[in-house]
């Protein structure tokens, strides 16, 4: 959940995206779990929340216009759900109707170690238009000092296929 608030903050930055914030019951379990600041810090940082049985709200609809969306982190269950097109919940009828429009979807996934039936959903979602599958993986070649520093820089690979640039940001240079 740090990595969904360096996201937030990013694109609160950014200045150009109003943003809607869908947390499932799990979500609010890994907060729980991860975070020391009430989960209402994370809903400070966007714009409109929607409660996951919100099945009426704007994001449920194609006419609903967005960027795309993000999932941070991206569950099994969930990628699960949005390839098989089970839309129990908004997220994942928002995330329905983000591939049908086939905007921009990116997914930080997190699980690991991956089972066969994992990386079958996410080959089979990576197929489709729009999708980036960017799991949150630690990176060295930035030169990070501390876990804050990889943070940040996990949280603008994610933010990247939406146009936004993380001040700061270091990418490949390649070899000297």
């Amino acid at each position: 959940m740090p990595l969904l608030v360096q996201c937030l903050k990013l694109i609160r930055e950014s200045g150009n995206y109003e943003i809607h914030l869908i947390m499932t019951k799990s979500a609010r379990l890994t907060w729980q779990q991860e975070m020391e600041e009430p989960l209402e810090m994370a809903e400070t940082l966007a714009d409109v929340c929607y409660e996951p049985d919100e099945m009426g709200a704007g994001p449920a609809s194609g006419s609903f216009r967005t960027a795309g969306m993000l999932i941070v982190p991206c569950s099994m269950k969930t990628a699960a759900g949005m390839i098989s097109g089970y839309t129990d919940n908004l997220l994942l009828r928002a995330a329905d109707v983000t591939i049908k429009e086939q905007r921009s979807l990116v997914l930080a996934v997190r699980e690991t170690p991956l089972s066969v039936i994992h990386l079958r959903n996410l080959e089979e979602l990576s197929r489709l238009p729009g999708i980036h599958i960017i799991p949150p993986m630690m990176t060295f070649y930035h030169r990070p000092r501390n876990i804050e520093e990889m943070t940040y820089h996990i949280a603008a690979k994610l933010l990247e296929p939406f146009g936004i640039e993380a001040a700061g940001y270091r990418r490949w240079e390649g070899f000297e």
